[in-house]
């Protein structure tokens, strides 16, 4: 085996001396990306040469999608093997995205335990945070001591995903708040837990989207989130590389929307060539019915052209800032949206920034631009650019940075709305002001 040599460098020499060597000395994250980028039945050979312990590690690294393409290659007692020493939530996350029969196949192989549990979490809504929160937790109650917290977290914790945070709860298991496992270490023994515990816990409802509660975990810096339902009754804890996750995901999603591109899952690198045409296609076509305003916008004032040709040399650098400087604008807002920066009652404070941003940048480039224009061209068509770069910029900053909020308001994914066609609408609307402008200061 030679130093470089990949996965599948190895498996395609026929070397399976050299193969589980390399898996002997790699960690789950990198074999992980090795196997996605293999098809199913290349992959599934180096996966059955890895230890049980080491398979079920490089199988919760893997994506829903090669996760079930692994499956679909293992025998019925690897099969339960893996899937029984799954953690609930990434069982449940996985078979979100499974076909029926998969599902099906998966949960028959389990165990009466770990098939409650599964099922429990299949039946919250898909986006919830109660899909991909862990319900084993070791729950203290509040009338213990800090002795007695330790003997039950000696017992129980085993089982459990996460024993740093420790929710506290009274009878009915409704939610007190939660103790750190640092703070029952440090204590005296007979300190109480109610001495310790932590009540003003942010919480998050079983039902809400997970990514508002990811963003919550975050915000509030804290490993571990406490999940309740509608009676404050613990259901589980949202934990914080679950919560990585959901928000790489999150912003995967929207930098592929902001692209002009439908999101889709899998490796790239593993990605059909149809498959990535399709997710872009879409928008492309969408976008390019679009682009027919810029069009028609152009053919209305063809008399003006006909009259001063000279404007028509600015058109591409006049739509060009306006498309840019809008989808700066949207970009801006919908990462500030994002991260709770920004909410949809701000939209007239965001629409008076931007257009002030947008005029302030306007100003810079008509400076710039007056002077180019002026070597070229008439000074009176010059001005007529510099004019139209102060205006068109303010608007489209105005547009950028208000439609990913008015997209918000009537429930629409706002990266749905953001750069490419932020760039579009101004591209159309940025030439009826340069025509208009221009009728008005030449005179036409």
């Amino acid at each position: 085996m030679e130093t470089g040599d990949t996965l599948k460098d190895l498996l395609e020499d026929n070397d399976l001396t050299a193969v589980r060597a390399w898996l002997g000395t790699q960690p789950p994250y990198v074999i992980a990306d090795e196997l996605a980028r293999m098809d199913a039945l290349a992959a599934v050979v180096p996966f059955r040469m890895l230890d049980k312990d080491a398979a079920l590690a490089v199988f919760e690294e893997l994506d829903p999608v090669d996760q079930q393409q692994i499956l679909s290659g293992l025998r019925d007692k690897a099969f339960r093997d893996l899937i029984e020493g799954m953690d609930p939530d990434d069982r449940a996350r996985m078979l979100g995205e499974a076909p029926a029969k998969v599902t099906h196949r998966v949960l028959s192989g389990l165990s009466p335990r770990e098939r409650l549990m599964t099922a429990e979490l299949l039946g919250y809504p898909d986006g919830s945070v109660g899909r991909i929160m862990t319900p084993e937790v070791v729950a203290l109650p509040v009338d213990i001591t800090a002795k007695q917290a330790l003997r039950r977290i000696r017992v129980k914790g085993g089982n459990a995903e996460s024993v740093y945070t420790l929710p506290i709860v009274e009878s009915g298991r409704r939610l007190v708040g939660v103790c750190e496992l640092r703070d029952l270490v440090l204590s005296d023994p007979d300190t109480p837990v109610a001495e310790l515990v932590d009540t003003q816990v942010p919480t998050a409802r079983a039902t809400d989207p997970a990514e508002d509660a990811a963003r919550l975990l975050a915000e509030a810096n804290i490993l571990n989130l406490p999940v309740v339902d509608s009676e404050q009754r613990l259901v589980g804890l949202f934990t914080f590389d679950d919560a990585m996750e959901v928000i790489e995901a999150a912003d995967t999603e929207d930098a592929a929307r902001q692209a002009a591109s439908l999101p889709w899952s899998g490796h790239y690198m593993f990605a059909g060539v149809w498959q990535l045409a399709r997710s872009r296609a879409t928008w492309l076509l969408l976008l390019i019915v679009a682009a027919t305003l810029t069009v028609t916008v152009t053919r209305a004032f063809e008399a003006t052209l006909e009259q001063v040709t000279a404007l028509a040399l600015f058109i591409p650098l006049l739509i060009g800032t306006g498309g840019n400087a809008g989808a700066q604008a949207a970009t801006a807002v919908v990462r500030a949206l994002a991260v709770g920066e920004v909410r949809t009652g701000d939209l007239a404070r965001v629409i008076w920034r931007e257009c002030r941003v947008g005029l302030v940048l306007g100003a810079m480039l008509a400076v710039v631009g007056l002077g180019v224009a002026v070597i070229f061209v008439d000074p009176r068509v010059a001005l007529v650019v510099a004019v139209s770069l102060v205006v068109i910029c303010a608007w489209a900053a105005t547009v950028g940075g208000s439609m990913p909020l008015l997209a918000k308001k009537v429930g629409i994914d706002p990266a749905v709305v953001s750069a490419p066609m932020v760039t579009t609408l101004v591209d159309a609307t940025g030439l009826i002001i340069y025509f208009v402008l221009a009728n008005a200061i030449l005179g036409l």
